[in-house]
């Protein structure tokens, strides 16, 4: 199966409401990321993606999906990593 997302030039005349809306549904279903959380806001020619994973390497997969959908857009990847902890795992303060 190909993870490659369909092209879409980004151009003046698409609003950013449909364009954060593509680059959102992108990282939903593309099989490198399947992430739901991450929040996509457009501004001018910035992409700006926020949220949380559980590590850099999904932050850079998460990065390169969007640009992808959007390759017109400078994207700024605001995305954190969080650490995951298995069930029961005691915290430590």
């Amino acid at each position: 199966m190909s993870h490659e997302a369909p092209h879409h030039v980004v151009s003046h005349y698409d609003a950013p409401h449909y364009v954060a809306a593509r680059v959102q549904r992108a990282l939903a279903a593309d099989e490198r990321t399947y992430e739901l959380g991450i929040r996509v806001d457009i501004r001018g020619d910035q992409l700006f993606l926020r949220g949380q994973v559980e590590s850099v390497e999904r932050r850079l997969l998460v990065a390169t999906v969007a640009g992808e959908t959007a390759p017109g857009l400078k994207v700024h990847n605001e995305v954190t990593v969080v650490e995951v902890r298995d069930p029961g795992e005691e915290e430590t303060l």
